[in-house]
């Protein structure tokens, strides 16, 4: 391979920019879910918490996702700060209306990158992002049923004892 052909295969710098962007949006949900969890925690809702915290720990696995591929495709990984989450919240049913609104938000993002990895012509990314594409409607799917789920048995703490359970048993 020669120099030219080397540089041919390197992301572009725009492209770069906006990976490393959504590395950094990934670790602000993974925070966020964290942040979700704890509260879970303090009002005695383990299996809610337990969700959660599988929750983050899957957001920073798509984190990686795109800090290796940014990584693999010879760009610079740049972390930058990450916004503080918030921390209070009076029901799960508002944890719940709150997830399923972020995962609708960064649907748009990952839409928003397939977007300028045409305007790139970055085949590679396009393809790589169908995966965070087919990620979103699931992730949106699983908020959007939990938070039906809630809105049927009543965001009453003891109607949610059974659904506490159940997402307990998330691995």
């Amino acid at each position: 391979m020669n120099v030219q052909q080397e540089v041919s295969s390197m992301i572009s710098k725009t492209m770069e920019d906006a990976l490393n962007k959504q590395v950094n949006r990934e670790y602000y949900s993974a925070y966020l879910y964290l942040a979700m969890s704890a509260y879970f925690e303090t009002v005695n809702m383990k299996g809610f918490a337990k969700w959660m915290r599988v929750q983050s720990n899957e957001e920073q696995a798509h984190a990686m996702k795109f800090f290796d591929y940014i990584i693999a495709r010879g760009g610079k990984v740049t972390l930058g700060d990450i916004e503080a989450a918030k921390n209070k919240w009076t029901s799960a049913g508002k944890v719940f209306e709150e997830v399923y609104a972020h995962e609708q938000k960064v649907t748009g993002m990952i839409h928003n990158l397939v977007e300028l990895a045409g305007k790139e012509k970055d085949h590679a990314t396009f393809e790589m992002l169908q995966w965070f594409v087919k990620e979103q409607v699931e992730e949106e799917a699983n908020a959007s049923d939990i938070l039906a789920q809630i809105k049927l048995v009543g965001d009453v703490p003891g109607h949610l004892f059974y659904l506490d359970h159940h997402l307990g048993k998330r691995a």
